[in-house]
C-alpha cells in the first residue's frame, strides 16, 4: 500500500529563539562544569550574557572558543549544538547532541538529537531517539514537534502500531490541536487500509470481509449493497458478533417500509444471541414506544440501564415514558443524572426542556433549551462536514420541537 508522507514546520523562525532559550536553561544548570581556565570562564559567561540578549550567533562564537581550548567541556557542547540545530547546520549539530546526550539523557535534548538526525537522514537513528524522548517531554512545543516527526518517521517506514502509539500520546496531552487530529486521522486511515488489505487476502470470502465492505459501503451512502454484505455475511457465519444488530442498523436507515420493519426483528435476534446488547435492546424499546405499549417499552428500557445506567438514548426514551405515565419526579431525576454524564447530549436537554415547561418551571425550561440548541447547531455543523466526506454521520437526528 502506498503511504503518502505528509510534512509540516512547526517551529517558526519567530519562535524557534523562544524554543532554544528553554532548551538550553535546564542543560545549563545539568550540565555546566566550572573550568580553572580564567579565560574559558570568561568566553562561558559571554556566551550567556548574549544568549540573554538573544545574540545567538555570538554566542556561538564564545561556545566555539571554549571548544577549541577544552573539548570535553560540557556546558559549551550541550549549548553550542542547540545553537547549531537552530542555526539548521544539522551536520555540525549532531555530534555535538550526540555526545551530551551520551553523558546525560536530557528528554529535551535527546529530542533535538533526534529532529538533527531526521533532517540528516539517519532514520533509525532519530526513531529511537525520538521515541525514547516523547513520554518524558513537559515541553509542549517540543514535544508536538518530536512526536510529529516520530509519527511521520513510523508511518514512511510502514509501522503504524508504533505511529498508533505515539500519536495517541500526543492526543492525550493536546486533545484539541488540529494538527496532532490530522495526524491521528492519517494514522488511523492508513492502518483501516492496511487491515482491509490484509482481509481481503488472506480471507476474501469471509463473513468478516462481507461485514467490513458493508461498513464501507454504508460510509460511501450505498445502503442497498451494504445491506446485501451484511445478508451474505451472516449467511456465511450466522453467530458472527454483533451481525445481526449491524444489518438491523442498516436496515432501519432503508426508505423500504418492509426493510424497516424487518430490523426489529434483527433487534431482537441480536438479543438473543447476546442478552447484554444494550443498544438492540434499547431499539426494541423504542419500537414498542412507538405502537403504545409503555409497560413493554419500559421493561426492555430498564434492561438497557441495568447493562449500561448512563446510555443517553435508553435513559431519554425511559424519561418519556414516565413523563407519559405521570412520574414526573422519576423521569427529572433520571435526566439530571444522564446531564451529568453526558453534558453535551442534544436529546437529553430536550427532554429536560420539555419536562420543566410541564413542570411550570420556565426559568430551566429555557436554559435547557438554550442548552439544547447550542448542542444540536454543533450537531449540525458535523453532521455537514461527514456529508462533505460522503460518510454517514453518527447519531441519528437531533428530536424535533
Amino acid at each position: 500500500m502506498k503511504r503518502v508522507v505528509y510534512s509540516r514546520r512547526i517551529c517558526s523562525n519567530s519562535s524557534a529563539f523562544g524554543l532554544l532559550c528553554c532548551l538550553m536553561m535546564p542543560c545549563t544548570a545539568a550540565l555546566s562544569q566550572v573550568t580553572a581556565n580564567a579565560s574559558l570562564e570568561q568566553h562561558l559567561q559571554r556566551a550567556h550574557a548574549l544568549l540573554s540578549q538573544r545574540k545567538p550567533q555570538e554566542a556561538a562564537a564564545e561556545f566555539q572558543a571554549v571548544l577549541t581550548a577544552d573539548p570535553n567541556n560540557a556546558d559549551a557542547t550541550a549549548n553550542l549544538g542547540v545553537l547549531l540545530y537552530f542555526a539548521k547546520q544539522y551536520h555540525e549539530a549532531e555530534p555535538l547532541l550526540q555526545r551530551t546526550v551520551a553523558a546525560q539523557p536530557i528528554p529535551k535534548l535527546q529530542a533535538l538529537l533526534g529532529l538533527c538526525e531526521r533532517r540528516n537522514d539517519n532514520t533509525e537513528s532519530a526513531r529511537r531517539d525520538l521515541r525514547a524522548a516523547l513520554p518524558a517531554l513537559d515541553d509542549a512545543a517540543v514535544r508536538r514537534e518530536a512526536g510529529l516527526e516520530l509519527v511521520e518517521l513510523d508511518q514512511a517506514v510502514g509501522d503504524l502500531p508504533d505511529a498508533v502509539g505515539a500519536v495517541s500520546l500526543l492526543k492525550a496531552k493536546a486533545p484539541e490541536d488540529p494538527v496532532i487530529l490530522y495526524a491521528a486521522y492519517r494514522i488511523y486511515t492508513d492502518l483501516a487500509g492496511e487491515s482491509m488489505l490484509g482481509l481481503s487476502l488472506v480471507a476474501p470470502k469471509s463473513a468478516q470481509m462481507h461485514q467490513a465492505m458493508a461498513h464501507e459501503l454504508l460510509r460511501a451512502r450505498d445502503l442497498k449493497a451494504a445491506v446485501s454484505n451484511y445478508r451474505e455475511a451472516l449467511a456465511a457465519d450466522p453467530n458472527l458478533p454483533g451481525i445481526h444488530y449491524e444489518l438491523a442498523e442498516a436496515l432501519r436507515g432503508s426508505p423500504d417500509p418492509a426493510l424497516k420493519a424487518e430490523a426489529e426483528e434483527q433487534y431482537a435476534l441480536a438479543v438473543k444471541a447476546n442478552p447484554n446488547d444494550a443498544r438492540s435492546l434499547t431499539q426494541l424499546a423504542d419500537a414498542a414506544a412507538a405502537r403504545g405499549d409503555q409497560d413493554k417499552a419500559k421493561g426492555l428500557y430498564r434492561q438497557a440501564l441495568t447493562i449500561t445506567p448512563n446510555d443517553t438514548d435508553a435513559g431519554a426514551g425511559m424519561a418519556h415514558e414516565l413523563v407519559e405515565t405521570g412520574d414526573l419526579s422519576g423521569a427529572l431525576q433520571l435526566l439530571q443524572t444522564l446531564e451529568t454524564a453526558a453534558p453535551t447530549d442534544v436529546l437529553v436537554h430536550f427532554r429536560l426542556s420539555a419536562l420543566y415547561r410541564r413542570m411550570k418551571r420556565p426559568d430551566d425550561a429555557k436554559r435547557e433549551l438554550a442548552l439544547y440548541e447550542k448542542y444540536k447547531a454543533v450537531k449540525e455543523t458535523m453532521r455537514s462536514v461527514y456529508k462533505a466526506m460522503r460518510v454517514e454521520a453518527p447519531g441519528g437526528d437531533a428530536p424535533q420541537q
